[in-house]
């Protein structure tokens, strides 16, 4: 009687197990296929050892190119508050370096956003992750082929966060992308930002850059 009845518990258990996954094949199709982004973006980490270039400290982590994608990337690794002091987290365009150099970013400049020091336990992670959806999210309407990605730097003395474009003179263009920056992430109209374009600071001769542009 035992031997009978463990094999009632199996086949009970087998015809949940069909009833699962017919339940899984009757999804409906939007929920089984994965949503594509205009285009394909790669995360880069930086994180500073004196023993290496500036170049072997930047490491590649991974490319997507679906919403789905992006969310299990996010989800899985350090908000940017965690992370070390003198620590970036970049996303860019596939193929486009987080470098200044790099032939997809040297005409172009960047919207810079400083953060106070309080302001990483506040504002640091919603910030960025705004940011974020921006670029995937092409955010920027018809400017958006002009973005090349945002770069978020924890820093001792406080943190930054660039969104980051291809042609500083495409004034119009560049004009657009800062005030929508401002409004996605409810910056208040009397906080200024300004654009740097990357040349001015390569070749800055204090510790400031000007700003070529304001919003």
């Amino acid at each position: 009687m035992a031997s009978s009845s463990k094999s009632g518990e199996v086949e009970d258990q087998g015809e949940v197990q069909k009833e699962e996954v017919c339940k899984t094949e009757e999804l409906p199709p939007e929920l089984l296929i994965k949503h594509p982004l205009q285009n394909k973006w790669t995360l880069w980490y930086y994180e500073n050892d004196r023993n290496k270039t500036w170049e072997e400290n930047q490491r590649e982590i991974t490319s997507f190119d679906t919403v789905e994608d992006f969310w299990g990337l996010y989800n899985h690794i350090k908000a940017a508050s965690d992370l070390r002091q003198g620590s970036d987290y970049s996303l860019f365009k596939k193929g486009i370096r987080p470098m200044w150099e790099d032939v997809g970013n040297k005409q172009g400049g960047r919207w810079l956003i400083n953060l106070e020091k309080k302001q990483r336990s506040m504002d640091l992670n919603n910030f960025w992750l705004e940011v974020l959806l921006c670029l995937i999210g092409e955010a920027f309407d018809d400017f958006s082929d002009d973005i090349c990605g945002a770069v978020v730097n924890v820093r001792g003395k406080g943190d930054k966060i660039g969104v980051w474009t291809a042609d500083a003179s495409r004034s119009e263009s560049v004009v657009q992308i800062g005030r929508r920056l401002k409004e996605r992430l409810n910056i208040a109209p009397k906080v200024v930002i300004g654009y740097q374009i990357h040349k001015d600071t390569m070749n800055k001769s204090g510790s400031v850059t000007k700003n070529t542009y304001t919003v």
